[in-house]
């Protein structure tokens, strides 16, 4: 896979034109800045963009097993203070 090299000032001047492209062609974009590489903008998969907001946020919480008790216990409050 080829990657375009811009500076960082024709990103700033046509950032929406190489994003256009980049969307239609595929090929990532690596802007620079004084000749070294300081960011890469590559085009997302449509299968990692999530189509709803159903299940979006499966498997994201590791664990929970009592989901009625109390988050912490009554004596770690303290009321007056």
């Amino acid at each position: 896979m080829n990657e375009k090299t811009v500076g960082a000032a024709e990103f700033k001047a046509n950032c929406l034109n190489l994003i256009d492209k980049m969307a239609d062609d595929g090929e990532p974009v690596i802007v620079t800045k004084r000749g070294r590489p300081v960011a890469r903008l590559s085009p997302i998969r449509v299968a990692d963009v999530p189509t709803s907001i159903i299940g979006a946020m499966k498997g994201s919480v590791s664990g929970y097993d009592d989901p009625f008790s109390p988050a912490t216990d009554a004596g770690d409050w303290d009321a007056e203070t």
